[in-house]
């Protein structure tokens, strides 16, 4: 008997609001545009929901969607049992021309063995011939690090989708053989075609440069959209059946000028772009179509230089607004009496680091005195719930910034629970605490992660100290996962071969043994300062030699002032880009 099909995910399309649904034919080019995950993580995604519109909008493509399968449809020793198909029309990805993953998190490339398998595609590139579809990998994760995936992949999209897409279908719609494409594919900016690279490494395992073909550039630069005005980024297809199902999200910027030296997204993002006020106010009028709140989404959505008018004219539309992140010396009391307005009873802030030391060698640029301010802003102003994100392992840490923790927790609930006294109503402090992860392409990246051991024993500490502090407690990520985000952060092509194993529950460190890779060498190592990394295929235009600089001054707890229009320090700007 045939194996029944079956879409990713119990969702019923007629629910969904922004779907295409274009005819089947072979005129149109057809993408199987996937995220690794669950429908409900995915269809929270800006970047996903942005490229499916910017695929359907032409009239030469079509492009449907697939999601992690349901884990209850999976057969007892947790393999899937029934193939997979889109979730427009039901067909089977072998029915593309192209397969475009979506990464946004490193974990989630564990789930690409199941959705190869759900197709019956072979799982690295070398074993797919002609036949079958080209498979491309894109989103935030192929231009921090695309390595781990580049002998499972056949190209990858470094950068944005904005400028990358007109170029690459160009070339796709010529429908040619498959090496003739990928040869014309590799010289166009921003694709990154692997099989046309290959890694050299020392006999101590450090990466030393990669050989190339002729005709390929030595680095692939990575591709931004200058002007967010020309493309506008939003929940396109709208639905209950996520995280954020209650609102239409809006893209107010993309960046950080903040330099924070542990933050990925404030390297790889640069330059700092805002889209213009009459900008935003067009998407709002079109997602209060739909909804009445509306989700700010941005790096800092409080850093944006017209914050208040654009919460102003969210209200004086009779929405109601969400912000996505807050940035504590950029709130102010307006921001705080408009949060409340909207019905906000939850904000969460981030002090990263307890001490002014550590907040200082990480480049946080706040202090205590501005934290406890807004917090006692937030208080006055009618907010309930107060979330604190700390991260733990930064490196230098040492056992007084744990204690600070602690001591600027206690502060901050003295004077959470006398404003819910005055109320007449407690509210509650949640503290969520996560490991530090070296991601490539920050000063950071040249840092060890903190041993396990020692960071569970400060889990530990923390946890005991928290849970005696009325209405608050404590959340943190597994020190595992952590491990093995930072292994696939991190890793080369090496690791890659590591994924199916990985996927099927096998133990990374026992892995690691048992294929000669060392889990310390990828993880908890400091870098030297001339050693090439496997992400530097990728050009940034963020300058190697500024990354270090940033280093030196993090462990001399110096910190650096936010980019501003015009600075060319980091070197990501030119004469084409006046925000940096």
């Amino acid at each position: 008997m045939a194996k029944k099909k079956y879409r990713s995910d119990k969702i019923d399309l007629e629910q969904e609001s922004g779907v295409y649904f274009h005819s089947w034919n072979e005129n149109r080019y057809r993408i199987a545009l996937i995220y690794p995950n669950t429908y409900h993580q995915g269809m929270s995604n800006l970047g996903f929901l942005t490229v499916y519109e910017l695929l359907n909008q032409r009239d030469d493509c079509l492009c449907e969607r697939f999601f992690l399968p349901d884990r209850d449809r999976s057969d007892r020793n947790g393999s899937p049992s029934t193939p997979l198909v889109s979730l427009e029309s039901g067909h089977l990805l072998t029915d593309f021309d192209l397969i475009a993953l979506s990464i946004s998190f490193e974990n989630d490339y564990l789930n690409i063995p199941t959705i190869f398998s759900l197709a019956n595609i072979p799982f690295y590139a070398a074993e797919r011939d002609p036949s079958w579809p080209l498979v491309l990998f894109g989103g935030v994760c192929a231009f921090i690090n695309p390595e781990p995936l580049a002998d499972i992949v056949d190209l990858i999209a470094v950068g944005e989708a904005e400028p990358i897409l007109p170029g690459l279908l160009d070339v796709l719609l010529q429908r040619e053989g498959k090496e003739d494409c990928l040869q014309k594919l590799a010289t166009l900016p921003g694709i990154y075609v692997p099989k046309f690279y290959s890694p050299q490494y020392a006999e101590n395992g450090e990466m030393t440069c990669f050989q190339r073909q002729e005709g390929v550039p030595a680095q692939v630069a990575r591709q931004f959209l200058i002007d967010l005005d020309q493309s506008p980024s939003r929940s396109f297809i709208q639905t209950e059946a996520t995280e954020f199902g209650h609102m239409a999200l809006t893209e107010v910027s993309r960046g950080c000028s903040r330099g924070c030296r542990f933050c990925a997204a404030g390297f790889v993002y640069l330059p700092p772009r805002e889209r213009s006020l009459d900008n935003l106010l067009e998407q709002v009028d079109i997602g209060l179509c739909q909804r009445n709140r509306i989700g700010l989404v941005a790096a800092a959505v409080s850093d944006y230089a017209n914050i208040q008018e654009l919460q102003q004219g969210i209200l004086d539309r009779d929405g109601e607004i969400s912000m996505s992140s807050l940035r504590l010396d950029a709130l102010t009391v307006a921001e705080v009496e408009k949060l409340h307005q909207a019905g906000h009873k939850s904000v969460a802030i981030a002090p990263e680091a307890g001490s002014q030391r550590l907040r200082d060698a990480i480049n946080k640029g706040i202090s205590e005195e501005q934290i406890l301010a807004s917090v006692q802003m937030l208080a006055d102003g009618g907010i309930k719930n107060l979330k604190l994100y700390f991260i733990i392992g930064f490196p230098g840490e040492q056992q007084s910034d744990i204690e600070a923790i602690i001591t600027l927790t206690e502060n901050i609930s003295t004077i959470w629970r006398e404003a819910g006294r005055k109320r007449g109503q407690l509210g509650n402090l949640i503290l969520s605490i996560n490991p530090f992860i070296p991601k490539p392409f920050t000063p950071f990246q040249w840092a060890g992660m903190e041993a396990e051991k020692v960071l569970k024993k400060r889990l530990r500490y923390l946890q005991s100290s928290i849970s005696r502090m009325p209405n608050t407690r404590m959340n943190h990520e597994s020190v595992r996962n952590a491990i093995l985000q930072t292994f696939l952060s991190r890793g080369d092509r090496r690791i890659g071969h590591l994924l199916p194993q990985l996927a099927a529950g096998s133990n990374l460190k026992q892995l690691c043994r048992k294929t000669d890779l060392s889990l310390d060498f990828y993880v908890v190592r400091e870098r030297g300062s001339d050693e090439f990394f496997p992400w530097e295929i990728i050009d940034q235009g963020v300058k190697r030699s500024y990354l270090w600089l940033e280093y030196q001054k993090g462990q001399l707890e110096k910190t650096t002032a936010p980019c501003v229009p015009t600075c060319r320090r980091c070197g990501v700007c030119n004469d084409e880009v006046n925000s940096c």
